[in-house]
């Protein structure tokens, strides 16, 4: 476990309060409040456009340019990152709290092998010896089941299958055991199998590690799967939160369930039945500027849309700590 005082349980490990993101667009995040606890897997789910991934950016401080954080606070450990110098977040980043990048074939650099990259990341992190990174790069490919892994460390990315570069990317995040995982879209094009192999190895690694997961996702079979809390985000803020038990069971916000309403086990009719089916969808497209949609940005598509839809969105805390945030849903049920 990384070193750092072990905070109460019952205490967010890390919090994004009130974090906006901005470009020269428009904001892309605006007023996102989550949390995580040590031992905690969040989902955050949502469209591609939603906001997510800029979030998970946002708490390594690697929003790209000319976008930048514009307002709230990145606490981690009780620390405010946004007021850290670049020397002091470079600790952090890579060893306090890791990503595992959507696509690793653009994350991993082609001219370096596996077992180089890893064993970088060590060094830097744990502060020990090139023979000593080396040897706990192979030990990381070990861990995420690489077969032969000291001939795979030898490996370029290139030489690796899709799965094999994704445990590569896993391995790379975990090997100096950090206290805060980001995993974006970790299973994106991976077939089934593989991606039930690695959401098994995520969980496995987190319950011996003790980490905080924040599971970035547009899946909402695969958050049923792994996650304890999820977030629901569109147009670059929170619609609703909730344990994913009471998210699944009793969803307020229509774009929530909307997104429930589209999963082919809740669409399709059941082999044999005689009856057709065909997939439900949410009509229309992400905004490409939600800063400009005044009120809900999900408005122009929802179908409950009413006229005070147009005004700033209230927020609702419903029991078992469901948070709402929508005109619909006012009260306390």
């Amino acid at each position: 476990m990384a070193s750092g005082t072990m905070r109460p349980v019952s205490e967010p490990l890390l919090s994004l309060e009130n974090l906006e993101v901005s470009f020269p667009a428009g904001a892309v995040v605006r007023g996102v409040s989550l949390s995580v606890k040590r031992g905690e897997t969040l989902g955050v789910v949502g469209e591609s456009g939603s906001g997510k991934t800029m979030t998970a950016l946002s708490a390594l401080r690697l929003v790209p340019e000319p976008g930048r954080v514009t307002a709230g606070k990145i606490v981690f450990e009780g620390k405010n990152l946004l007021e850290l110098s670049e020397k002091d977040m470079r600790q952090i980043r890579g060893g306090r709290i890791a990503m595992i990048f959507q696509d690793p074939m653009t994350s991993l650099n082609p001219v370096f092998t596996i077992g180089d990259q890893i064993a970088e990341s060590v060094a830097l992190h744990k502060g020990v010896s090139k023979s000593e990174a080396k040897l706990a790069a192979i030990e990381a490919l070990r861990r995420v089941q690489i077969p032969d892994a000291e001939r795979r460390a030898r490996q370029y990315p290139h030489e690796l299958s899709g799965g094999m570069r994704q445990r590569a990317m896993i391995a790379m995040a975990l090997a100096s055991e950090p206290d805060v995982l980001l995993a974006d879209e970790p299973t994106t094009a991976l077939d089934v199998t593989v991606q039930a192999q690695i959401l098994t190895l995520i969980r496995k690694l987190q319950q011996e590690l003790g980490m905080a997961v924040i599971f970035i996702t547009h899946d909402l079979g695969v958050v049923a799967q792994v996650c304890d809390r999820v977030a629901v985000l569109y147009g670059g803020q929170v619609m609703e939160e909730a344990d994913v038990y009471t998210l699944f069971a009793n969803p307020k916000h229509p774009y929530t369930q909307g997104l429930l309403n589209s999963l082919p086990e809740r669409t399709l009719a059941p082999p044999n039945s005689g009856a057709g089916g065909a997939l439900n969808f949410i009509p229309g497209q992400p905004p490409t500027r939600p800063s400009e949609i005044s009120g809900c940005p999900f408005r122009p598509r929802c179908s409950q849309a009413v006229e005070k839809c147009v005004e700033p969105l209230p927020t609702t805390i419903l029991p078992k700590e469901h948070l709402v945030r929508c005109h619909r849903v006012t009260r306390v049920e």
